[in-house]
């Protein structure tokens, strides 16, 4: 089964397209290597899935040709106990760290741009 069809089946991504994005942008490796989306996978083989700000390390437990709902999805694949850590720990470090620019939206106004310079004097 190719590697972006399982990915697409298991729900890693949205869209098949988008899989095939990730794993010919490098996004995704095969028993430690990046391959390309024609690519087979086996049950048994690792895979490293990154997604945005998200990073998985799982190990392929069975194979799809169809998109199920996410009960099932979760049973094509085993997250290794360092990936679990892992995340869990990106998903603490984000609910408690704020962004830099998240307050700032859009231009500043002219009473913004006012108390700007009235801080910079």
């Amino acid at each position: 089964m190719r590697i972006d069809k399982w990915l697409w089946a298991a729900r890693f991504f949205k869209t098949r397209s988008l899989a095939t994005d990730a794993v010919g942008g490098g996004k995704v490796k095969l028993n430690g290597v990046p391959t390309k989306p024609s690519r087979d996978v086996k049950i048994g083989d690792k895979l490293d899935v990154f997604n945005g700000e998200t990073r998985w390390q799982v190990v392929v437990r069975a194979l799809s040709e169809k998109r199920g709902p996410a009960s099932e999805a979760r049973l094509l694949y085993e997250e290794t106990p360092d990936s679990i850590t892992a995340r869990e720990a990106e998903q603490l470090r984000r609910k408690f760290e704020v962004e830099p620019a998240a307050d700032i939206h859009g231009r500043p106004t002219k009473r913004d741009r006012r108390q700007m310079d009235r801080f910079g004097r």
